[in-house]
């Protein structure tokens, strides 16, 4: 007994619907996807994050970066090293403290003359001129004026080599002052370099960071365009499934957008912040399980 088969076949349109289908689908995959197009790129760093670079591996670091000032402090110890000693003092003298000297001394040496002149009257007037009293009286105030003239002339030369010794003084204590500022500036280099390469690091960031985003929607762009083939395919053939079969359809998206590095970013954050979280809770604030 000859066995009866009964098919039942699509409407024509949705033969010919399917038929469309598969001859689009076999061109569009006929060549490979270039997808070259929307391959990933890394920006490359800004001229700031460079200069930051640049700054940390020749400026900001060794000797280097402070040695003129180290140099400078040690001139200015050098210096302060000239002004110590017992004849620290001879450069700060008064080219003119001889000259006042003299003129001192002269003026003494002619007031002294008067006062022997002042002898000689009073012996006359009183008859003992040429006696031994006179004599005495020359020589007691000679030997007075004598001492006087001493004790002025080293008064005036230990006022010179005081004021000097001061003035020396003064100028070696200015002297090691520059040097300390010098050896305070050494100190505060690295810490200025510091701050400079972290401003230009995070200048630097923020423009590669622009960047970056602007090659990732460049990417997607490229990356959606190449697919849209496929997709609209894809509906097409989700389409024409649902007509033949009666049932309603729904169309599945081959294309979802990547996540860009902030996005990738921002989740490893939130990532950490969780398990920061729950490790906390483990702990329980004593050191001890909760649980």
């Amino acid at each position: 007994m000859a066995v009866q088969q009964t098919q039942a076949l699509p409407p024509q349109y949705v033969e010919d619907l399917q038929r469309d289908l598969g001859t689009q689908l076999t061109a569009l995959t006929a060549a490979p996807l270039a997808t070259d197009k929307f391959a990933p790129k890394v920006a490359g760093q800004d001229q700031a994050q460079l200069d930051a670079y640049k700054m940390a591996t020749t400026q900001g670091q060794g000797i280097g970066a402070f040695q003129p000032y180290i140099t400078q402090a040690g001139a200015y110890d050098t210096a302060a090293a000239g002004l110590s000693g017992a004849g620290a003092y001879q450069p700060f003298m008064s080219p003119y403290q001889q000259d006042v000297i003299d003129a001192t001394l002269a003026e003494y040496d002619t007031q002294a003359a008067q006062g022997l002149a002042g002898i000689g009257q009073q012996a006359a007037m009183s008859g003992n001129l040429g006696g031994g009293r006179e004599g005495v009286m020359r020589s007691q105030y000679q030997n007075k004026s004598d001492m006087n003239r001493a004790l002025l002339q080293s008064g005036l030369l230990q006022q010179g080599f005081t004021q000097a010794n001061q003035l020396a003084n003064q100028a070696f204590g200015q002297q090691m002052q520059l040097g300390q500022n010098q050896q305070g500036l050494a100190a505060q280099v690295p810490g200025l370099y510091g701050q400079d390469i972290g401003t230009l690091g995070s200048a630097g960031a923020i423009q590669q960071a622009q960047e970056q985003a602007q090659l990732d929607a460049t990417r997607e762009q490229n990356r959606l365009r190449a697919y849209e083939p496929y997709e609209r395919l894809g509906f097409q053939q989700t389409g024409i499934a649902s007509i033949a079969s009666g049932a309603p359809g729904q169309y599945q998206s081959m294309v979802t957008p990547n996540p860009t590095p902030l996005q990738n970013a921002l989740g490893i954050a939130g990532v950490g912040a969780g398990l920061m979280t729950g490790y906390g809770d483990y702990l329980g604030g004593g050191g001890k399980p909760l649980f």
